[in-house]
């Protein structure tokens, strides 16, 4: 259809609203049950967080003070505090930890295995949008809410677990496992990690029930992957022992321990205990040991631990994402185009 124009006067186009800009509102439209059950759970957990930062800890370190102060059986001590200040630590620790399977879960059965099982992608390509943009709207948006939403709690998290350090006696420490993860960005990494694995199984299974096993069970593998590979992402340092000590000192995250030989060869502790013991110091002297050793990760190594394990997640997370994209082109060639499209 040609649109007219008085003579002297120049058309103007009539302005459409850009394609991405839509998708990105369909994406939001259409998974509000999802985005409110994510600020639902936000909300409950940064206010669980905050909480154990401020009154939480602050009554569990008075009823410490006052179990420490206790000189008889029968002194009185906020028991309940200190209790309920574990009890919701590891809570909040453990909603955090398991966090990544629930985006992966909710990835692979609703943001795109659903869409390919129903067809509705392939009708959101006929409408201007290229598949490879669809898939991008489709894990930009997401991802943008997932790693402000978690990055905020892990702060959180992090700033309450300090703050109870030296105040609270039974507080998890660094080397915990839910406690070394919810305090760091791996917990980020792990989240994009299981929301790119999600795409990747809702595309090649386009099925939402298959996609969502495998999405998780993904998730757990590579989260299993990482706990194995994470004591030897940093060089660690070396504690030699006398052997007077009862065994080998552990010390943070132990890699290796032992014993070391005149000529310096490691050795398995036998777990006989101190030289003091006569059958202990002959053993060691047949062994020809002259000390305990451990190689282990310090405090000081969080960050660096941190970090390698957070970059390895990364590049594992792009990586799935390439082959989404690749799978993808290769399962839908050539998006149709439209008549508004080649206009």
């Amino acid at each position: 259809m040609t649109t007219l124009t008085a003579p002297g006067t120049t058309a103007t186009p009539t302005r459409r609203p850009s394609a991405t800009r839509g998708l990105v509102h369909t994406v939001l439209l259409l998974h509000r049950p999802a985005l409110y059950i994510w600020a639902g759970l936000f909300v409950a957990l940064a206010a669980l967080l905050l909480w154990l930062y401020g009154p939480g800890t602050d009554a569990a370190a008075a009823a410490w003070r006052e179990y420490d102060r206790c000189t008889t059986a029968t002194c009185a001590y906020d028991q309940d505090a200190i209790l309920r200040y574990k009890s919701y630590s590891q809570y909040a620790s453990l909603a955090l930890t398991f966090l990544p399977f629930l985006v992966a879960a909710w990835a692979g059965a609703s943001l795109i295995g659903r869409e390919m099982e129903s067809g509705t992608a392939r009708l959101v390509w006929t409408q201007s949008v290229s598949p490879a943009r669809w898939l991008a709207v489709k894990l930009a948006v997401p991802a943008a809410l997932v790693t402000v939403g978690t990055s905020v709690l892990v702060v959180l998290h992090r700033r309450m677990w300090v703050r109870g350090q030296g105040r609270i006696d039974n507080t998890k420490g660094w080397t915990d496992f839910f406690v070394f993860h919810a305090n760091g960005p791996t917990t980020v990494a792990l989240a994009l990690s299981g929301l790119a694995v999600g795409a990747l199984a809702g595309i090649r299974l386009r099925g939402s029930l298959s996609a969502l096993v495998m999405s998780v069970v993904w998730t757990v593998g590579v989260r299993s992957a990482i706990a194995l590979a994470l004591p030897y992402l940093w060089p660690t340092v070396r504690t030699v022992t006398s052997l007077t000590h009862d065994g080998p000192t552990r010390l943070g995250i132990t890699v290796h321990s032992g014993l070391l030989t005149s000529t310096g060869t490691r050795l398995p502790d036998p777990q006989c205990g101190s030289s003091h013991s006569t059958k202990c110091s002959a053993l060691y002297l047949r062994l020809d040991a002259v000390s305990f050793y451990t190689d282990s990760h310090p405090e000081s190594h969080y960050w660096p631990l941190q970090l390698m394990a957070t970059g390895l997640v990364l590049v594992l997370t792009a990586l799935v994402l390439l082959v989404a994209f690749r799978l993808l082109k290769r399962q839908t060639g050539s998006a149709p185009r439209t008549k508004a499209a080649a206009l």
